[in-house]
């Protein structure tokens, strides 16, 4: 087992990974950037190395810097939480030329998995479903307009490389085909370095479902019960829950078998997720796997009781899984909220500043919030807006949902503006209830309803 590990990141999953760390009894190296000098993580941690300046291009994505400090400290392991190089295949590859066990999948299962293309390509080989759409890369708008018209618009233009919704559009028609792929592809060479785009279908009224796996380096696998994280806002997911209100158990069963077959096809190292599309028929359709923990973790720790986090150092550190499918079963149902610095009345423009009063009212059983704040701490503009996570866990969906709005309600953040209110009206939103909601229920009913209220309010 390693004595230290260096945590290469920052922010609520840093804090959580050094926690972790320490309930492992294995020593914590903090990074940070000048900009977050004085932040919860680094207090925490055993020790903390400044990496460079307050853009994550300057410090949290400098690869050379952040080696530097894991050598220079004695780390034998990097966790990479989220975002960041926690994709990073270059990355992984550095590390284990230094020495450092990367904690995350091999350098070539990131390649492979990263690139969306390619992934979809090895999805057919092993007999996943995939959403319908090109053979191979698009080079040019003629032949997206080809591929468009034999299987039908709308449809999806995505960069190869892409995430975090960068390079994607959506086209209705062939008019449109002709500016979205170039705005699109340059997006994407921007974003990536890599302009390779492909085509998918839009599947309309689906679910956006997704399963963690596990799997260790000697071939043990597991499937972790089935996420649904359909409510998004630019591709962004909003709140999360676990399992899908709509899926039964021979259904999750089934997912399970397609999430192991795609962990075992590409002999996969550690944790990692397989998300799917799920049509209003209850067919899934594979449409990409992320290969690092994911913020929505904490919804399938809450729901099994797994610390996934400390099996990612045990298995990266060539102990076996900790667990088998046996040990993994739902112990009812658990809701996450994403708390942003934000301002939705403003279209949720970022809020950012001195927390001048914070309040986190945890203590019940089945309730965690994980964040990185404290009374006093600055929001800057230089990272994501995400600053804090409510989760709740109830014996039914019903009690998580009373559970999490209790949470949700008595949290104060003040001196920044959040999306809490906003959160609040999608818990209380009679089709969030109904859990029939769809990728669309946010953009396409949720917001306009909200945008029709404030007008009204505006007009007396």
């Amino acid at each position: 087992m390693f004595t230290k590990v260096l945590v290469a990141n920052r922010g609520e999953i840093a804090v959580r990974i050094i926690r972790s760390l320490r309930e492992l009894g294995i020593k914590s190296v903090a990074i940070y950037s000048t900009a977050d000098r004085e932040s919860l993580h680094v207090q925490l941690a055993d020790e903390a190395v400044c990496v460079g300046g307050a853009r994550a291009q300057d410090s949290y994505l400098n690869m050379q810097n952040i080696l530097a400090a894991a050598v220079g400290t004695g780390a034998q392991a990097i966790h990479p939480g989220f975002g960041f190089l926690s994709e990073n295949s270059e990355f992984a590859e550095m590390c284990q030329a230094c020495g450092i066990t990367f904690i995350g999948p091999h350098a070539r299962t990131i390649d492979l998995m990263g690139n969306k293309e390619h992934a979809r390509q090895q999805m057919q080989r092993l007999g996943v479903p995939v959403i319908p759409g090109s053979d191979g890369y698009i080079d040019n708008v003629t032949d997206a307009v080809a591929v468009a018209e034999e299987i039908g618009y709308p449809v999806l233009i995505k960069a190869a490389a892409g995430g975090g919704g960068k390079g994607i559009r959506r086209v209705e028609n062939k008019k449109q085909m002709r500016t979205a792929f170039s705005e699109a592809q340059s997006e994407a060479r921007l974003a990536f370095g890599d302009d390779r785009m492909y085509l998918e279908k839009i599947m309309e009224g689906v679910k956006h479902i997704e399963v963690q796996i596990f799997r260790d380096g000697f071939g043990h696998s597991v499937y972790f019960p089935e996420r649904d994280c359909s409510l998004q806002i630019n591709k962004q997911k909003v709140l999360e829950e676990s399992p899908c209100v709509l899926i039964g158990e021979d259904e999750r069963a089934e997912l399970g078998r397609l999430a192991l077959r795609v962990a075992d096809g590409i002999d996969y190292l550690n944790t990692g997720t397989i998300e799917f599309l799920m049509d209003a028929d209850h067919h899934f359709y594979f449409m990409e796997m992320n290969t690092r923990i994911q913020v929505e973790h904490t919804v399938t720790e809450m729901v099994t009781g797994i610390d996934l986090v400390k099996a990612q150092v045990k298995v990266a550190a060539g102990e076996p899984l900790p667990f088998s499918q046996a040990d993994i079963q739902l112990r009812g149902v658990a809701i996450e909220c994403r708390i942003n610095a934000e301002d939705p009345a403003r279209d949720f423009m970022p809020s950012t500043g001195q927390v001048k009063f914070l309040y986190l009212p945890v203590g019940n059983l089945g309730m965690r919030i994980d964040t990185a704040l404290y009374q006093g701490a600055t929001v800057t503009p230089f990272y994501d807006s995400m600053i804090a996570k409510v989760i709740a866990l109830g014996h039914d969906r019903q009690e998580a949902i009373e559970k999490i709005k209790r949470l949700m309600a008595e949290t104060v953040i003040a001196g920044i503006h959040t999306n809490q209110d906003f959160q609040q009206e999608i818990l209380n939103d009679a089709g969030f209830v109904s859990g029939k909601f769809t990728t669309a229920y946010l953009e396409k009913s949720f917001l306009p309803r909200q945008k029709g209220r404030v007008k009204e309010i505006e007009a007396v």
